[in-house]
């Protein structure tokens, strides 16, 4: 192949790259000129700054250096003005100035934050871009524990960074209730799942502190978050002093407060007469439960949860086994008359399925009932259910252990006042395995707050029993809507 192809060859890769960069390049610089990035204010203070102190400068010096720039720019501007019309050298040096200082502030960022950020995988426009739509995302307050809550967090941490997650502080089976045991701690397993849910960067050390020991003398079934938090609230003394340095080690997204700093420990009565007490037991006792409880009886809240609760714009509750991860919670009469009062709207979301020993063959309505039951009023105004039932590999797995599909009856839950809402937000492995899926989760919920998020304002609530079925829509224009509404309810 001659020299000539070669150069050719070398001049179209050349120009094929440019043509796909250049564009990106422009874009991301374009980014910096958007609204709310509380930067283009900081590059004109700064720009205006340099030009009173030259100004300064110059008055300082009796003014000679401004005499000789003005004569300097005078002939200079005469001389250019000779050669190139000045309706065309005027745009060309204004142009050129406004791009030097564009590129200067743009390059100045870029070199901060190739210090700050060497591995960073989005631009620095980027990051700031989404951190300003989070922080004027809504205030949203999640009550509940398990997995279930944990999945909830994944999904909501992208839609608002101004999320409280209310955790129980009942668990006593496992590594949670090891360390409650042994080292007089409250259970942090739950506490640990949030704080990971909710972590800016899922990844190494998300991993860590769900790394699970497998092998060493007191070690085996250990989780490195479990010890991490354990040994933290010996170090400050104050277990929710020890969710906080957590939480900064994290870079978590929200906070994630416990329901009680006491120590608590739950108790059920069945209906066969037998009296069942830790939360581990009651589901392994496999009766049906009458009453539940707590010891000790009507524990205060943690400091900061009914402040949470009061600002909300919405509450979530669920998901998450009933009686073992939700009620535990509502068992906090602080908590209960907190959300009670609330005008935020507030939404349940029911399990995909029964959990045998804890809520065998109920239904929707038998999980609203049982809330009620326990914090005798109602907390919430709808309740989210799956559309679609799993498959049959999915009913054939979960029927060995005795597990179901939460029916619904559309009649039993308007009887109890509630509207329903009603959307695909479930995912189902190969396996057969059932779990909420967190973004569609998440979509969903926004959707609906974005509905409802107006009833602050007086407007009236729909009536008990509508059923709304949530459509398909993108992740993208869902959050412009609530950042809509958010922008127009907040002062």
């Amino acid at each position: 192949m001659s020299n000539m192809s070669l150069l050719k060859r070398k001049i179209y890769s050349l120009s094929h790259a440019s043509r796909q960069h250049t564009p990106r390049r422009v874009s991301q610089g374009l980014k910096w000129l958007m609204p709310g990035l509380l930067v283009k204010r900081w590059m004109m203070l700064s720009t205006g700054g340099l030009a009173m102190a030259t100004l300064g400068l110059a008055i300082w010096a009796n003014l000679s250096p401004v005499h000789y720039m003005i004569r300097f720019t005078r002939d200079l501007l005469g001389m250019v003005a000779r050669v190139v019309p000045s309706h065309i050298s005027g745009p060309i040096l204004l142009g050129l100035g406004l791009m030097f200082v564009f590129w200067g502030h743009s390059r100045t960022f870029d070199s901060i934050s190739d210090v700050l950020m060497p591995q960073r995988d989005e631009e620095l426009v980027d990051i700031l871009l989404n951190h300003r739509r989070l922080n004027k995302g809504p205030k949203i307050v999640v009550v509940g524990g398990g997995t279930g809550l944990s999945t909830l967090l994944r999904g909501l941490k992208t839609y608002s960074t101004n999320i409280t997650a209310i955790v129980t502080v009942a668990d006593d089976g496992g590594s949670s209730g090891r360390l409650r045991r042994e080292m007089g701690v409250q259970p942090p397993g739950d506490i640990r799942n949030c704080l990971t849910a909710l972590a800016s960067e899922e990844k190494l050390l998300t991993e860590l502190f769900s790394y699970r020991f497998e092998t060493g003398d007191g070690l085996s079934g250990h989780s490195f978050g479990n010890l991490f938090l354990s040994a933290m609230t010996n170090v400050t003394g104050d277990f929710e002093q020890a969710i906080a340095a957590s939480s900064e080690v994290l870079a978590v997204r929200g906070k994630v407060l416990p329901a009680t700093l006491s120590d608590v420990r739950l108790w059920a009565e069945l209906e066969d007469g037998r009296r069942v007490e830790g939360e581990s037991n009651i589901p392994a006792a496999r009766g049906k439960i009458a009453q539940i409880g707590c010891l000790p009886a009507a524990p205060p809240a943690t400091p900061g949860v009914v402040q949470a609760i009061a600002e909300a714009d919405l509450i979530v509750i669920g998901p998450g086994s009933l009686y073992t991860s939700i009620i535990p919670n509502l068992l906090v009469p602080e908590i209960t008359a907190a959300i009670d009062q609330s005008q935020a709207p507030r939404i349940y979301i029911a399990n995909v399925m029964t959990q045998p020993g804890e809520t065998t063959a109920y239904s929707v309505a038998d999980h609203i009932r049982a809330i009620d039951r326990v914090c005798d009023r109602k907390l919430f105004d709808a309740v989210l259910l799956q559309r679609k039932p799993p498959s049959p590999v999915a009913l054939s797995r979960y029927a060995k252990e005795q597990s179901h599909p939460v029916s619904y009856d559309r009649e039993a839950v308007a009887q109890t006042g509630r509207r329903t809402v009603v959307a695909d937000v479930m995912d189902e492995e190969p396996s057969g395995l059932v779990r909420h899926n967190s973004q569609r989760l998440a979509q969903v919920i926004m959707r609906w707050y974005e509905r409802n998020g107006l009833q602050r304002s007086g407007q009236p609530r729909s009536r008990s029993g509508q059923q709304t079925d949530m459509p398909q829509f993108s992740q993208g224009s869902l959050r412009l809507e609530y950042s809509r509404l958010a922008h127009e309810r907040r002062p």
